[in-house]
């Protein structure tokens, strides 16, 4: 039961779980969530729309399908929220990140504080590895000054996991609050949220700033809900700040139609080139796995990899596919060297943990780990990279896992494909283009 007012600043709550003494207060707003249209209910949460009969329930009530993994939400369950009093305890220094920006990364920069200080949405287009975090540190600065409220969301739990400390470390007399499915920790009134994009959905009108990183990830990229609750997220003056390195089909529409404005950086904060793919030809990847084999170049790529001590993520196209090539590595190699890892793999914070803390040499992954993610110093495989699960921008994202360490600015990046695709192409394209542009900078 909620009972504190600022557990409900800018958030959508269920009536029923709302205190009546702060119910019956005056700055409490209710509405009811569910809209009836015709033969359809319309969600005001996620802003979907459902065919009535998919929605119906005794006694002429409705609920929206499409978002109950937040709590069902019904005709006869009106929602409270309360606009924000953006009142914050500004503590000095704001900033407790020391570091400097290079020259490219610095006008990046100043573009950023001029969309937070004008209320635009604007695109940040700059290569894996180029520092998009830190380039945000001074307009955040300069909007945490202003009593603003900031939300850095993405879609993935473990890009938030790891911004965390980060953004924590960079502002550490700020108040702020990680959020996602997985996260035990009790809701709190902060100035400075880092969520996943689904709990953007509990959010109306709330902050000044919304900055999304990797947009054009899975789940967010072409989730209509989603969109929407980012839209509602965000006050009717607040700005947009989108991140990415691979931008999709709609967001660069909007940048020829000048919806959107671009700020675009080429070239890692090094200053050294993106690793180039080596696309190494395999006889029918996906028969021999069915075997029980994988290919002989892969292998001898693997046992080189482990000879030398050199970190690796194994990336495969499918869960299924995980448990297979595990067995065949353990017929040759010691299996305390690495693990398994997806999406909905209970312990899969554990294991990136054990990664991260060079307690493995390897992980054999999804795509769960294509981005957002940084491991010092390691190289990156996929077998089965003609598989249509790996878009072009995904191939470009595990690319750019490689060589992001100033102390190794380089790496082995090696697709295993028995067709040589058109996303494969795109993606090696994509990257000798970011890599001819990055040479006019240097």
């Amino acid at each position: 039961m909620i009972e504190n007012i600022s557990e409900l600043y800018g958030r959508h709550i269920d009536e029923k779980l709302v205190s009546d003494s702060l119910v019956q207060r005056s700055t409490v707003q209710k509405y009811t969530p569910i809209k009836i249209e015709h033969n359809h209910i319309y969600c005001k949460r996620c802003g979907q729309i459902t065919k009535y009969i998919d929605a119906k329930m005794p006694n002429d009530n409705y609920y929206c399908p499409i978002c109950i993994n937040l709590g069902r939400i019904t005709l006869n369950s009106p929602l409270c929220y309360v606009k924000e009093p953006n009142d914050f305890n500004i503590k000095n220094p704001v900033l407790t990140w020391h570091g400097k920006l290079t020259k490219e990364q610095d006008a990046c920069s100043k573009d950023i504080i001029k969309v937070f200080n004008s209320s635009e949405k604007h695109l940040l287009w700059a290569v894996t590895g180029a520092g998009k975090t830190e380039m945000l540190f001074f307009g955040i600065e300069d909007a945490l000054k202003q009593q603003k409220r900031i939300c850095i969301a993405s879609p993935r739990v473990d890009v938030c996991v790891e911004l965390y400390p980060r953004i924590k470390e960079a502002f550490a007399n700020t108040s702020m609050i990680l959020l996602h499915g997985r996260s035990e920790v009790k809701y709190q009134y902060c100035q400075l949220t880092i969520c996943t994009t689904h709990q953007l959905l509990r959010f109306y009108k709330a902050f000044d700033v919304l900055i999304i990183d990797e947009v054009d990830s899975f789940p967010f990229v072409d989730n209509a809900a989603l969109y929407f609750a980012a839209n509602n997220a965000v006050k009717e003056q607040g700005a947009t700040l989108y991140l990415t390195a691979t931008p999709s089909e709609e967001l660069m529409k909007q940048i020829k139609r000048k919806k959107i404005g671009v700020s675009y950086l080429p070239i890692r904060f090094h200053r050294h080139l993106l690793p180039q793919i080596k696309n190494r030809h395999v006889k029918e990847w996906r028969g021999q796995l069915t075997k029980n084999k994988l290919p002989a170049s892969l292998i001898r790529n693997i046992k080189d990899k482990i000879n030398k001590q050199q970190r690796f993520l194994l990336f495969v196209p499918r869960v299924a596919d995980l448990k297979p090539v595990s067995e065949i590595l353990s017929k040759t190699f010691d299996n305390s060297l690495w693990r398994t890892v997806h999406s909905s793999d209970e312990k899969r914070m554990e294991k990136v943990s054990q990664m991260r803390n060079e307690e493995l040499l390897f992980l054999i992954t999804t795509t769960i780990l294509e981005r957002g993610v940084t491991f010092p110093g390691i190289d990156v495989l996929i077998l089965g990279a003609d598989d249509d699960v790996f878009s072009a921008s995904s191939l470009v994202q595990i690319a750019g896992r490689v060589g992001r360490k100033k102390d190794r600015p380089y790496g082995d990046v090696s697709f295993y494909s028995s067709v040589h695709t058109n996303n494969i192409k795109k993606a090696i394209k994509q990257i000798k283009y970011m890599n001819r542009l990055a040479k006019k900078l240097k």
